[in-house]
């Protein structure tokens, strides 16, 4: 996923309310203690190792606070950064480094934590052929975002929402009466409303699997909460004539097992639900 933040308008209202939330009608603390006029240098400086992402959100972030401010940047998003590390120098009056500081600090942290396990994931599954995808598990109003730092980490964005993909998932199917009923009325609609929605169908077991391939709909088969050994059963069955993805209790320590069982994707709601945020911080230079 690539993002324009510059351009994106639901980036740049998602900034617009996140600024008003924190400072509304002036930030008192640097108005009361700070001159107006003053000028400074701030260094983002890193305090974890991992991978760097939102560098360019924060220059949309300082755009839309202040446009004097001025950028030097030494990493780039997606960059290896270590303890120590500075990103960018960002100069000029102190006043907006310090309205832009907490949001910029916020969003940076966040999204390189995800980023960074992203990597780590993808570390664990080199040279098996297989792609790691997100899922819908992000933060309400930060969808957009996760999924980009889980492209800048190194995975694949799944789809974005309910409205680019046909999934049918356990719910739907119970619901619908079971999966030749789901997969025969998601087939018939999407005839009618858009032809181009793909089809991905979610299997809990061997004979559903059976049933998919039987019907002959799907575009792609989820194989959901199986082990390894049963992954591998499946793929004998499928035959190479749908995507396969593997979903549920993958962790880091077992992932590479799940992609040797040769599954063209496995998708990780780890990347975005549960992340450990980066530490990092935004220091004027004394």
């Amino acid at each position: 996923m690539v993002i324009d933040f510059n351009s994106n308008y639901e980036i740049k209202q998602l900034i617009a309310y996140a600024l008003n939330e924190d400072i509304r009608d002036g930030d008192h603390s640097s108005l009361s203690s700070i001159p107006f006029d003053k000028t400074d240098t701030a260094k983002l400086l890193v305090k974890d190792d991992g991978i760097i992402a939102g560098i360019a959100l924060a220059q949309t972030i300082v755009q839309m606070v202040d446009p004097t401010l001025m950028f030097e940047i030494l990493k780039h998003d997606g960059d290896s950064i270590s303890k120590g590390d500075i990103v960018f120098y960002l100069k000029g009056r102190t006043h907006s480094i310090l309205k832009s500081e907490r949001l910029i600090l916020n969003f940076m942290q966040r999204l390189s934590g995800i980023a960074t396990i992203t990597h780590n994931y993808m570390d664990a599954i080199k040279g098996t052929g297989c792609q790691l995808l997100d899922t819908r598990k992000t933060t309400p109003g930060l969808r957009l975002l996760e999924k980009w730092a889980v492209y800048t980490g190194g995975g694949t964005n799944h789809r974005v929402g309910l409205y680019d993909m046909i999934m049918l998932k356990d719910n739907h199917i119970d619901a619908a009466g079971g999966i030749a009923n789901a997969l025969l009325q998601a087939d018939s609609y999407r005839k009618r409303i858009n032809p181009a929605l793909k089809i991905e169908v979610e299997t809990r077991s061997l004979e559903e699997v059976k049933q998919v391939m039987k019907i002959g709909i799907a575009d792609r088969i989820m194989l959901d909460n199986f082990m390894p050994e049963k992954i591998q059963e499946a793929i004998t069955i499928i035959g190479g004539k749908l995507e396969t993805e593997a979903s549920g209790g993958i962790t880091l320590s077992n992932i590479r097992d799940y992609a040797l069982a040769g599954v063209n994707y496995i998708s990780v709601g780890a990347l975005t639900h549960s992340v450990k945020a980066l530490d990092l911080s935004l220091k004027i230079l004394k």
